[in-house]
């Protein structure tokens, strides 16, 4: 059975940084790429950023670009979102996902979720 659970979701101002984890048990770990995804109240779930299995590549929603980092530790099954400069409109329910695309449909598995709510 594959899980993924979330943590670091929280309450920042805007400009400030959260780190999000995300932990990963089952074999999908060592062979999909995992994701971020957020879906904001009243609107539907978007795609962030993704990262392949090696780390070796990442993609990122035009509208983290430059401000997002998303990295794994393969030693410790966990995936990281680093966020920096954050904006009010960066508020949202953040989901980790084991993904083969950025799409909602090409999602295979989720995780509960973490909220992140940036004050202005």
């Amino acid at each position: 059975q594959v899980q993924l659970v979330e943590s670091g979701g929280g309450l920042v101002q805007a400009g400030g940084s959260l780190r999000l984890s995300c932990a990963v048990s089952g074999r999908t770990f060592s062979s999909d790429p995992i994701g971020w995804f957020r879906q904001a109240p009243g609107k539907e779930r978007e795609f962030v950023a993704t990262i392949s299995w090696s780390g070796g590549n990442t993609y990122y929603a035009d509208s983290v670009k430059g401000r997002f980092t998303i990295s794994r530790d393969n030693a410790k099954n966990t995936v990281y979102l680093q966020m920096n400069s954050l904006k009010p409109e960066d508020t949202a329910v953040y989901y980790c996902a084991a993904t083969r695309g950025t799409v909602v449909a090409s999602v295979r598995y989720w995780g509960q979720g973490t909220q992140v709510t940036v004050s202005s």
